[in-house]
Formats: structure tokens, C-alpha cells, sequence
């Protein structure tokens, strides 16, 4: 291949090239700042709510029913308490008036019992109704946020999107012109700094990407580009401060 006919000269400065050319993606990776991340934990964090607001209503909706259920039960037994008191007005003997007496009793206490539990459960639903009223409240403020967050985002990508399409491509261009071993090389160390810096200048002595000293006699052979050397700090390409001119 072409890539392996190039100087050592050659091979740096297409290095520093793409370099350079990521530097700018990721400039505008930094303008972007933590937006893209908040949209995306917004977003999580919306369905989320979404899928507790949805599992409450339902709660709340089981609540009402069991309520209503008891309410019905209310009625029954005090339709049979009416029923029972009518036929005592007939009754033949001591063991129809007991019989009846007993029903009596008996619909009453669970018209008791219904009636506690539908306090009971009225008290839960309380409880649900005030979660429920809390998740859509913040529902409602994340949804805003993430509608501000996303006016934001698209206001920079309007105006980076074009410029950044652009160094993608001749990224991935720059990098089909570099040897395999020295590209990998590059992306190794790229990805281990923050600021994605794995070819740097001498800066004044120093290594440009961790600022330590360079001894002299390995500046000289920097400067003769005769062989690709790493910083023996952070392992970052130093080329030359003429790439820089």
C-alpha cells in the first residue's frame, strides 16, 4: 500500500492532519457541552415517570371499583335490612322472628365491615392521589426541561451540523491514508485523554499535551522527523513546533 512508502515526515504530518481535524469535532463536541447526555437522562427519566403515573392511575382505578363494590354491598344490605324488618311485621312463631333478627344483625355488621373498608381503602387512595398529583407535577417540569434542553441542542447543531458532517468525512479520509499500526496507536491513546489530544507539539521544551519537560537531545531528533517518538509521560506523538506554524 501507498501508506507504506511514506517518510517518517510523511507520516506525521498525516497524523498531526487528523489530529487537527478531530481537534475541531471535538470542539464542537464541547459546545454541545452535557446537553446530548441531559436530553438522553431526561428523556429515561420522563418514561420512567410516564410508566409510574400510568402504574398509580391503574392503582387509583382498582380503588375505586373496590369502593364501589362496597358501596354496592352497603346497599344490598340495607335493601335486605328493609326487606327482613317488613317480613317481622308477618313473622309466625319465636323462630321466624329469631331467624329474621339474625339477618338483621348480620347485614348490619357487614354494612359495619364494607363501611370500614371502604375508609380503609379511601385512606390508601389518599395516599396515591398525593403521589400521583407529585409524579404528574414533576412530569410536567421535566417535560419543559427536556423541551428547553432540546430548543438548545438544535440551535447548535443547525450550526455545527454542516461543519461537522464535513470533518467526519475528511476524518475518515485522513485515516485511510495512515499506516494501521500508527492509527491504532492514535485512537489507543486518543481515547484514554479527555481532551482526545495523541499528537501534540513541543510547547517551549515541554510536551504539549502533559507539559513535561523534553530532554534536548530528544527535541533535536523531534525536529529531525526522523522517527515517530512518544512522550515518556504520556505516551502522546510529539512532533515538531513548526506543525504548528
Amino acid at each position: 500500500m501507498a501508506t507504506q512508502e511514506l517518510s517518517v515526515k510523511d507520516k506525521l504530518t498525516e497524523i498531526y492532519r487528523l489530529q487537527q481535524i478531530d481537534s475541531k469535532l471535538a470542539e464542537i463536541e464541547i459546545l454541545k457541552g452535557e446537553l446530548p447526555m441531559e436530553v438522553s437522562d431526561l428523556e429515561d427519566e420522563i418514561i420512567g415517570l410516564e410508566t409510574r403515573i400510568a402504574k398509580l392511575k391503574e392503582s387509583i382505578g382498582d380503588i375505586d371499583s373496590e369502593v364501589s363494590n362496597h358501596t354496592a354491598n352497603i346497599a344490598e344490605s340495607e335493601q335486605l335490612i328493609e326487606k327482613y324488618n317488613g317480613q317481622l311485621d308477618n313473622v309466625k312463631n319465636n323462630r321466624e322472628y329469631d331467624a329474621l333478627t339474625k339477618e338483621i344483625e348480620l347485614q348490619r355488621l357487614e354494612i359495619q365491615l364494607s363501611g370500614k373498608k371502604i375508609n380503609d381503602t379511601k385512606g390508601g387512595k389518599s395516599i396515591k392521589d398525593e403521589a400521583l398529583e407529585k409524579a404528574e407535577a414533576r412530569l410536567d417540569g421535566k417535560q419543559k426541561d427536556l423541551e428547553t434542553k432540546k430548543v438548545e441542542l438544535e440551535k447548535i447543531i443547525s450550526k455545527t451540523e454542516k461543519e461537522e458532517t464535513k470533518l467526519k468525512k475528511q476524518s475518515e479520509k485522513a485515516k485511510k491514508s495512515i499506516d494501521a499500526r500508527l492509527l491504532k496507536s492514535y485512537n489507543k491513546i486518543s481515547s484514554s485523554y479527555r481532551n482526545g489530544l495523541a499528537v501534540v507539539t513541543v510547547n517551549r521544551g515541554s510536551c504539549g499535551g502533559c507539559f513535561n519537560r523534553i530532554p534536548p537531545q530528544q527535541i533535536i531528533d523531534i525536529g529531525a522527523m526522523k522517527n515517530i517518538i512518544a512522550c515518556e509521560h504520556c505516551g502522546r506523538v510529539v512532533v515538531d513546533e513548526s506543525f504548528d506554524a
